[in-house]
């Protein structure tokens, strides 16, 4: 098993960033380096970003249906997971002696559900950007009242036109991410709901700069 990983920003820095990436996010990827610079005031960071081979299965944690074209969602998320702990994480054998003082996950769309996911798989992670994540995704905030998130900060964010769609699974992200943000306060942790302007498709680069910026100027 193999992804493309690439690193942004300086390779030293205390703070390390995580984010699967496709072809689009990359194309942005500078721009969004910018902004993270521009949004947490300059800090020292290093990302690392691993583009997927299969987006619908790669970042999905158990199979479903295709709610948009005819490409059903995978369960490659562990894969995924135990991809970035040999190969991006390595120092996170033992987390006490890990090399970052700061390691943060987040992701846009269904890398936004999938850096969510984590969180309740391992406690690698001092904080999450889960970025106009796909929380729309079956059972998933069923999953998360089932369950409990190891990490102590989450930042979610939507369009605030993303729920206007005739797609009837899609058009539950509006409560569904409404929902998550009621279950991680409950449980305690910090957490943030932010709205954009526009639908799904603007400015996601400007969008994740402001999930990670978040968490590293807490």
């Amino acid at each position: 098993m193999s992804f493309e990983i690439q690193t942004y920003g300086e390779p030293d820095a205390d703070t390390l960033l995580i984010q699967m990436v496709d072809d689009h996010d990359l194309e942005v990827i500078e721009n969004e380096v910018a902004f993270i610079r521009e949004l947490s005031g300059g800090p020292h960071f290093c990302l690392k970003t691993v583009k997927v081979r299969s987006w619908n299965r790669d970042l999905s944690p158990w199979t479903a249906p295709a709610v948009f074209g005819s490409e059903d969602f995978g369960d490659g998320a562990a894969e995924s997971l135990q991809f970035l702990k040999d190969t991006v994480l390595p120092c996170l054998s033992d987390k006490r002696e890990k090399s970052f003082e700061k390691i943060y996950i987040g992701g846009y769309s269904l890398a936004g559900l999938f850096a969510l996911w984590t969180g309740y798989q391992t406690d690698w992670f001092d904080g999450i950007a889960a970025v106009s994540p796909s929380i729309w995704f079956p059972d998933f905030t069923r999953y998360m009242m089932e369950n409990r998130i190891r990490t102590d900060a989450v930042y979610l964010s939507l369009g605030d036109r993303e729920e206007r769609t005739k797609n009837p699974v899609m058009s539950q992200v509006g409560d569904k991410i409404r929902e998550a943000e009621s279950i991680l306060k409950k449980e305690g942790k910090e957490c943030i709901l932010e709205w954009n302007k526009g639908n799904h498709f603007k400015e996601p680069d400007l969008r994740t700069a402001k999930g990670f910026a978040w968490l590293m100027n807490r």
